[in-house]
């Protein structure tokens, strides 16, 4: 029988490699600007074209490669950061594996001009499907261009799975932000079809991040700094006011790499205690020097996952330098009870029983002891006892035949005073029973998060906040259209200043964000103007502020892969709906109800949750038996 096993050729190896390597558009973009950084450059621009699927391209003033080097580049396992295994334990820099290029050059055309300081000319090199198609010396500045195109050419299955522009671009910018956030002694520019997202000259790194993620984080940075024998952690973290649903701005960097770990932002979070809501982080950029000894980044091919030799003691440092850094600047949860508002609004109430005469007790007498001020409170707790029932049309009455005379256990002691009176009814006139009975048939809140209207088998439970996102969301849509929502126009426009990313983003979809009712106008840089906003919206809610929300919120909705029109309006219909703990009337509830039932699907929120839920009588009865 012959043999079977034999080597695969070069290009289908390297196809195989690029599966790990080469994931998206994005993954080209890191592997590239490593690379520039590895060679010393002090100046990298970075061009994409369509997300990254026609063209990307990265040029950099760094050291150049001669024809050699040029050429070996290419080569699976070729590297000039490594020499042996032993090396794998002290790197510094941010590519070692030499599998970049060759998997790049395996899915897409590859052009290369490269020249050092020492030559006078440069060499060009074109690169597809593993092959050398061109290779000759050329003018060009000193550094590296490379120019990746038509990714995934040679693989169509690789590139039908790839995601929309959005999703793709968001990526994109991710990775950018990583190595730029690292780099502040670098000068970095990005360009996506012709247009400049970000300008970022070197700078400091407080500076760096406002540059990313825009001015308004610039008064809610707390510095973090922290050197001990094991570690040294610096950088940023945000106050707690700054905190936000979705993930994106929080980077971690060991020895200027970024990485991912969901043990080390627990640590963070755990730093913060009780200030954050639930299921919210913090802004946060934080680097971590120390020996190259002490861990290990040869774990996965993208090099953003790390092994520590003592995980749990990192743990512990990073959290209490938080922790220390929030202490330092006064950030941390305090109760004066002399001075805050919540407490001197109302005094401490406990429930108290009802004594047998309304007489009061002093010192010294024999049915006990209460001074002025016990009696002050217990008045006070008797009127609060009251207004708890108000409104709420108990039918209280003693109950004939009360226990015996003299007994302090009294059941009807324990319930607030309703009358001066003995035995009589809070409701006994007919036009308070009507009214009482009206009052009932209309829907009221439980807890100012569910509705509860009468239906005739039954009632029916209603999400106040699910049932505003399904109306919204439909009436978004039908806006988006061709029904543009009016709006409200301002007296004085509003100058809003956004991050690149969200910049960019919004200029994207500016259109459509007008169909919602707004009047927004691109101003120049990441600056807008709103001249108007919704008509029905809030006058609560701040045009910033609801933005920011939206943008991030479509943000997170583009891995869903929906349509530009379905995504904003989900984002839209989130940001502005009823909230938990929100106090509605009885007619507000009432409209709520109505439109709620007029949807074309009333059962359930645009993200999956119920609406209302059902309880029909007979169910309820036999619940009881």
């Amino acid at each position: 029988m012959a043999d079977v096993i034999q080597l695969l050729p070069e290009n289908v190896a390297n196809q195989i490699a690029a599966g790990e390597v080469v994931q998206r558009p994005a993954s080209v973009v890191k592997e590239l600007l490593e690379n520039a950084i590895d060679a010393g450059a002090t100046q990298i621009k970075l061009i994409i074209k369509d997300a990254g699927k026609t063209l990307i391209q990265v040029i950099d003033n760094g050291c150049g490669m001669s024809e050699t080097d040029a050429r070996m580049s290419f080569e699976r396992h070729a590297t000039s950061k490594i020499r042996d295994a032993k090396d794998l334990f002290a790197i510094k820099t941010m590519g070692f594996r030499g599998e970049a290029l060759a998997s790049i050059a395996a899915v897409a055309q590859v052009e290369m001009k490269s020249r050092r300081n020492s030559d006078e000319l440069g060499i060009r090199l074109v690169v597809e499907d593993s092959t050398v198609k061109i290779q000759e010396a050329c003018q060009t500045p000193q550094g590296t261009s490379i120019a990746v195109k038509n990714l995934f050419y040679n693989v169509p299955a690789r590139r039908n799975f790839l995601k929309a522009d959005p999703v793709e671009m968001r990526h994109i910018i991710d990775e950018f932000q990583r190595v730029a956030m690292a780099n502040g002694d670098v000068f970095f520019s990005f360009f996506q079809n012709d247009n400049e997202i970000f300008h970022l000259p070197e700078s400091n790194l407080r500076q760096r991040v406002v540059k990313i993620f825009g001015e308004a984080v610039n008064k809610k940075l707390v510095p973090v700094q922290e050197e001990t024998e094991i570690l040294k952690i610096s950088g940023f973290v945000g106050k707690p006011d700054y905190f936000k649903k979705s993930r994106g701005e929080q980077l971690f960097f060991v020895n200027k790499r970024f990485i991912k770990s969901n043990y080390l932002h627990h640590a963070v979070v755990a730093a913060y205690e009780d200030m954050l809501p639930a299921d919210h982080h913090p802004l946060y950029v934080l680097f971590l020097d120390i020996d190259p000894s002490s861990i290990d980044i040869n774990v996965h091919p993208t090099k953003q996952e790390i092994k520590f030799d003592d995980e749990r003691l990192v743990y512990n440092y990073l959290k209490v330098t938080v922790r220390h850094a929030l202490g330092r600047n006064n950030i941390t949860p305090t109760l004066d009870f002399e001075h805050e508002p919540a407490f001197r609004a109302m005094p401490v109430q406990t429930p108290t029983i009802r004594p047998e005469s309304d007489e009061p007790t002093r010192v010294g007498d024999s049915k006990g002891s209460r001074s002025t001020g016990d009696e002050r409170r217990h008045s006070d707790n008797l009127r609060n006892w009251q207004k708890l029932y108000e409104g709420m049309g108990l039918a209280v009455s003693r109950i004939e035949g009360d226990t015996e005379e003299g007994n302090d256990s009294d059941s009807s002691d324990f319930l607030p005073p309703v009358s001066k009176q003995p035995n009589v009814e809070i409701l006994e006139m007919d036009d308070e029973k009507e009214q009482f009975s009206k009052t009932q048939k209309e829907p009221y809140q439980i807890h100012g998060q569910y509705i509860v209207n009468h239906i005739k088998s039954g009632f029916i439970l209603i999400d106040q906040q699910a049932a505003s996102e399904r109306i919204l969301y439909e009436r978004y849509l039908a806006a988006l259209g061709n029904q543009p929502i009016a709006t409200q126009k301002a007296l004085f426009p509003k100058t809003i200043e956004l991050s690149p990313a969200d910049a960019a983003l919004l200029t994207e979809i500016l259109e459509e964000v007008n169909f919602l009712g707004f009047e927004i106008a691109a101003f120049g840089g990441q600056t807008f103007v709103v001249h108007g906003t919704p008509a029905n919206l809030d006058a609560n809610i701040q045009e910033e502020a609801l933005l920011e929300k939206v943008l991030a919120q479509y943000k997170e909705n583009l891995e869903m892969e929906l349509s530009i029109h379905d995504n904003l309006a989900r984002s839209m219909a989130r940001n502005a709906s009823l909230k938990r703990g929100q106090t509605l009337t009885p007619t507000a509830m009432t409209d709520l109800i109505d439109q709620l039932f007029a949807c074309a699907v009333p059962f359930a929120s645009p993200g999956g949750r119920k609406c209302f839920i059902q309880y029909d009588l007979d169910a309820i009865r036999k619940s009881f038996e």
